[in-house]
């Protein structure tokens, strides 16, 4: 049996939360949106810290670089700044050519960071350096999320026209691009050995991958599906959608827990943009349009 219970309700944002980012090794937790600011929780005390930095524009995306100090935040202006944590000062300030940065990743064999967004183009810089290697085009429209395998091998993009494409980490080789959603693609991960979508016609698909032949496909939520993540080393993951609904799911496609405030639950009265799991510590957060932070205590029986 699986239980979600909330244990803390994070306030202080003025505005829609747009993403969250957990860097379990620091113990932290970033949240950021409409506030044109990023914010700093602890994942132990479920405490405000600090506000890490202010920032120009509305944040879309922030991803904590691996094995470094680093926060990257991609913003609606286009810019995505580098931040170290630690001593908390700029240290770089990258852009895209147009429009807003929506998805930021890296590869860690190759040091490379990868942002997306609503040019339809990848930009690829140097970890080492910051430089920017090269760019290419993913779709002639925009493009929101990036999902990268477990084996850094394979990497997919989801456009706002519902296709996803597969690239090869090695070459940046298009391998394969299909339609699969009617509407935009929200959100991709690899896991199970299958690469799963979900998109903004409230459809979740399972493929098989290079190929994306369909190995499953269910409605699982009313409206947009906004992630799909999963859930440290166990059997499960987790969804959370504009239907303000939170739902926890085995690789099978069962439901095994279904959050809303429709059941009682003090939960989000609104759309559900975000989530971020602390692995270490078992504790789940979800965030979107009601300004709030929720965690829950995820318990596995």
């Amino acid at each position: 049996m699986v239980d979600l219970e909330l244990i803390h309700t994070l306030t202080g944002h003025q505005n829609p939360i747009y993403t969250l980012e957990s860097n379990a090794d620091a113990g932290v937790l970033y949240s950021a949106g409409n506030d044109r600011g990023v914010v700093e929780w602890d994942w132990e005390t479920l405490k405000f810290r600090r506000i890490l930095c202010t920032v120009p524009s509305s944040v879309y995306a922030l991803y904590a670089i691996p094995d470094t100090d680093l926060l990257a935040i991609g913003m609606r202006s286009g810019d995505i700044f580098v931040v170290d944590t630690v001593q908390q000062v700029l240290k770089v300030k990258l852009k895209v050519e147009a429009g807003a940065v929506f998805c930021i990743k890296s590869l860690k064999a190759k040091q490379e960071l990868i942002a997306v967004g609503e040019d339809g183009r990848a930009y690829i810089w140097s970890l080492n350096s910051f430089e920017l290697l090269y760019t290419f085009k993913i779709s002639d429209t925009t493009v929101r999320i990036i999902a990268i395998d477990a084996q850094e091998k394979c990497m997919a993009f989801g456009d706002k026209g519902g296709h996803i494409y597969l690239v090869q980490t090695e070459d940046y080789h298009q391998v394969a691009a299909k339609q699969v959603h009617e509407k935009s693609v929200t959100s991709l991960c690899f896991m199970a050995d299958s690469l799963w979508s979900g998109g903004r016609d409230a459809q979740l698909y399972r493929f098989s991958y290079p190929g994306l032949e369909m190995q499953a496909n269910i409605i699982p939520h009313m409206f947009t599906v906004y992630g799909i993540m999963e859930l440290g080393d166990s059997p499960l993951f987790s969804t959370v959608s504009r239907d303000k609904t939170i739902k926890v799911w085995n690789k099978d496609l069962k439901l095994q827990k279904n959050v809303s405030r429709d059941k009682g639950v003090d939960s989000h009265y609104l759309s559900i943009n975000t989530q971020a799991y602390n692995s270490r510590l078992g504790l789940l957060a979800t965030a979107g349009d009601d300004k709030m932070i929720k965690v829950w205590k995820v318990s596995l029986d």
